[in-house]
């Protein structure tokens, strides 16, 4: 009998409505002016960080490889998000088809895993680096730096494959997203159908993309303090100049992360509409901007190479 009465409650869902835009006016142009501006600074400041990385052989460092990896990453992050969004700013009709919305789910879940897994495999490196300099290249080898940078990206695609396709294959009974993009947690409340699965497996997703980074972040910084705090002036300011823009990095996306699966699952009504809307995008807009300008300021040998493109004397 519920079976009979979920299936004639559910719809073949073919778009999502998105219900977290409303009418701006003529603000929507300022609006597609900041955001158009937003993503073409932060492509120029990816590209260029990406470009000088793969000409000079003085980077072909694994800490710049690593570093190339999380700037592809943010481009790929900003691709994901921003020409949609700059379409949906300038529509009055805010929809998405499904096989869109779950591609869009793809990209910025894979990205965010990516992300992590990134800043956990650049802590681990600076580990070697601090702790273990004479046998940093042993230990960093190109064959190691190639695996981990493979690990880092193979395994979330595989993972929000599996959450794709649990999701996609539920029974919908409502197709409106709260949200300015597509979020897989909203498509599994619009089910229903059972969804103890998903959940399972989300919490497992959730543990393992938080839990295995986590663990060796704090394993490789709990080393770099021991080492700092009994060595030398001089190791101690390595660890400075080179953990410096890492923390930077890894507190300003665990701070837009963080906020976004508060908003998606506790009520958020007492927060601004507008102030909601951009924190829910920190992860995936400011983010993107913010690593490469802040290691391109803090590393000198990046800083130097900048200079050089920009600077000619007469």
């Amino acid at each position: 009998m519920n079976q009979r009465r979920i299936m004639m409650n559910s719809t073949q869902v073919s778009y999502f409505t998105l219900a977290a835009y409303f009418d701006t006016g003529l603000l929507k142009y300022l609006y597609f002016m900041i955001v158009t501006s937003l993503y073409i600074l932060t492509v120029c400041a990816n590209v260029l960080l990406i470009v000088i990385i793969c000409m000079n052989r003085s980077l072909h460092e694994p800490m710049y490889l690593f570093l190339c990896s999380l700037f592809v990453n943010e481009l790929y992050a900003c691709t994901g998000l921003f020409p949609f969004l700059l379409l949906q700013i300038l529509s009055d009709i805010h929809t998405v088809s499904v096989p869109f919305c779950f591609l869009q789910i793809f990209c910025l879940y894979s990205c965010a895993i990516v992300e992590f897994f990134n800043l956990a495999i650049m802590s681990y490196d600076r580990y070697l680096a601090i702790c273990y300099p004479l046998q940093y290249n042993i230990h960093m080898t190109f064959k190691r730096v190639v695996m981990l940078i493979a690990v880092t990206w193979f395994p979330a695609f595989l993972i929000v494959v599996g959450t794709i396709s649990l999701s996609s294959s539920l029974q919908l009974c409502g197709n409106i997203i709260n949200k300015v993009y597509c979020d897989n947690y909203f498509v599994v409340k619009l089910a229903c159908s059972d969804t103890t699965v998903n959940n399972i497996y989300g919490l497992f997703v959730s543990a393992f993309s938080v839990c295995v980074p986590l663990t060796l972040i704090l394993f490789s910084y709990i080393r770099i303090l021991k080492v700092c705090f009994s060595g030398s002036k001089q190791t101690r300011q390595k660890a400075v100049s080179t953990c410096t823009p890492h923390l930077a990095s890894l507190l300003n996306y665990s701070f837009g992360i963080c906020f976004e699966g508060l908003q998606s699952r506790f009520n958020m009504n007492n927060v601004p509409n507008m102030l909601r809307i951009f924190l829910s995008l920190y992860f995936v807009t400011c983010q993107p901007l913010f690593s490469p300008v802040l290691y391109g300021l803090k590393m000198s040998k990046i800083r130097n190479l900048c200079k050089s493109l920009f600077y000619w004397k007469e």
